[in-house]
């Protein structure tokens, strides 16, 4: 099934000031599924992070610093994340709101990184923690 999301992530990808993206929808939709394909199709590799189900990944954002947190990634999971060939997929961001918060640094510290985050009942996660992001350090899409 095609989406039309598919054409605004292909917009993402190619865009020299992209911003790492999070997408935002209800349970069930189609979120991680689209982006899954969508990095199969367009990066040479995908390192999907599922906060839910690897939790002990969230000890790799104790750190903000994007180029620390990538370092602790591939040590964690025997993978080479290289900016350009690799999509690095944070999905069920909800479950670790240091993630969300670290998001807007890889566009500050790493922006030649595709990095996309998906959650659900991410408004619970941003209020409980008190959240907020600077303006023009992450790009949100709404799934429906």
């Amino acid at each position: 099934m095609k989406r039309s999301i598919e054409e605004e992530l292909r917009r993402w990808k190619d865009d020299p000031l992209r911003m790492p993206l999070l997408i935002r929808g209800a349970r069930q939709v189609g979120k991680s599924f689209t982006v899954e394909k969508f990095g199969r199709e367009n990066f040479d590799q995908i390192v999907t992070i599922n906060f839910e189900l690897q939790s002990s990944l969230k000890d790799c954002f104790r750190n903000l610093d994007p180029k620390i947190i990538v370092s602790e990634i591939e040590l964690a999971l025997k993978v080479d994340i290289q900016p350009g060939k690799t999509l690095l997929f944070l999905d069920e961001i909800q479950f670790c709101p240091e993630a969300i918060v670290s998001l807007r640094y890889f566009k500050e510290l790493m922006g030649d990184l595709h990095v996309i985050a998906a959650g659900s009942l991410l408004e619970f996660a941003l209020v409980d923690k008190m959240i907020s992001f600077r303006v023009f350090s992450i790009q949100c899409f709404f799934f429906l």
